[in-house]
């Protein structure tokens, strides 16, 4: 259920969030860039980094963003590590999860960046290294993989103060489960399609090469659009099990960098019109703007890059035929939208296993009523 927003102010921890970032890539970078640009930013604090590239490269690529524009701040190597925007981070290089100095770092939480870990026991080896938690940038191989999948808005209530491996799904799964959420809340859904148009990604090569067995992959990324396998539909029916049974998906790779859509077809249970629907819509934007939004005007998908919302419904793109069957367009900044959500479910997360902040003493006018 799309939950309305927490009061958290009696959840005041005693400090910041410290975390790590494990993987320094398109995701990662987004990550700390997010929190660098939110008001969030003196509540979590970055104290390492690991990627094997080298320092000089990592800064490069995170003052210069050819996706998201420049950095907003100074970037800078220091010994060891990074300086950005002020703030010192260590850096390492290692490339198994035993290599890195975890045991040695005071940290609270590890965003596992890099792509490279899905199952359980791959997962674990974080765990053992000396990392405290691992939140997972992408979902568990199975959902028995990771203690649970949160997408921000619809589960949070599953995260726990014992839980040591959680996913935050992934960009398209939080676009696709607050609308089909919604929906099947508001109309009921009989069973629904879903075409993902995704922006390129770096399992693609820029011209035909050899490194794939899915050979649709194999091919030029720039000058097709290429059909890819996709996980979508078993992603919702984790998170929303009542739909088991009733979703089907496929998607396909696009030749542009960033933002991508979902052509969502469904079979509603009660009649509707176009206007109702999209009432339902704006309806769910003014409940939860940090979310979901709504657009209008005739855009294309470059005016959703930088988004930082989970799902923007094109309301002029809303069709229904016969009252029950209707079409939707989604738009999604799949890098922006993500690493910010990645980073609310770190902090909800925070406000359970942190201890909480001891209440201020009563001043000394307040405790004679003055």
């Amino acid at each position: 259920m799309l939950a309305m927003p927490a009061d958290r102010s009696d959840c005041a921890v005693s400090r910041p969030l410290r975390i790590a970032i494990n993987g320094y890539g398109r995701i990662g970078r987004c990550v700390l860039r997010a929190l660098m640009e939110s008001r969030h930013r003196h509540n979590v604090r970055v104290v390492a980094i690991n990627e094997p590239a080298d320092l000089d490269s990592m800064a490069y690529l995170t003052r210069f963003d050819s996706t998201h524009g420049i950095f907003p701040g100074e970037v800078g190597v220091i010994d060891g590590g990074l300086e950005i925007a002020g703030q010192a981070i260590p850096v390492f290089h290692a490339r198994e999860p035993a290599d890195g100095p975890w045991r040695e770092l005071a940290f609270d939480l590890l965003l596992e960046c890099s792509g490279a870990f899905s199952t359980r026991d791959g997962l674990h080896a974080f765990l053992d290294a000396g990392c405290p938690r691992v939140l997972v940038s992408h979902p568990g191989k199975s959902a028995a993989d990771v203690d649970c999948t949160i997408v921000h808005g619809i589960n949070d209530a599953d995260l726990q103060a014992g839980q040591r491996i959680a996913s935050a799904a992934s960009c398209t799964t939080n676009a696709a489960v607050p609308v089909l959420d919604l929906l099947e809340r508001r109309l009921g859904v009989d069973s629904a399609f879903l075409t993902t148009l995704h922006s390129v990604m770096n399992d693609q090569p820029m011209i035909d090469g050899y490194h794939h067995a899915d050979l649709r992959r194999t091919r030029s990324a720039m000058q097709s659009i290429v059909p890819v396998a996709t996980g979508l539909a078993q992603g919702i029916e984790r998170l929303l099990p009542g739909l088991a049974g009733r979703i089907q998906a496929k998607a396909v790779r696009v030749p542009i960098l960033n933002v991508s859509a979902i052509d969502l077809a469904v079979n509603l249970r009660r009649d509707t019109s176009l206007e109702a629907l999209n009432a339902i819509f704006l309806e769910a934007a003014r409940a939860r703007p940090d979310l979901i939004a709504c657009a209008s005007q005739p855009h294309a998908s470059i005016d959703f890059n930088h988004d930082p919302h989970s799902v923007v419904v094109d309301l002029g793109q809303t069709r229904v035929n016969q009252g029950r069957f209707a079409n939707l367009l989604i738009w999604f900044d799949n890098e922006w939208g993500f690493a910010n959500r990645m980073l609310d479910v770190a902090r909800i997360w925070a406000d359970l296993f942190l201890v909480p902040a001891a209440p201020a003493p009563e001043s000394f006018s307040s405790s004679i009523g003055v």
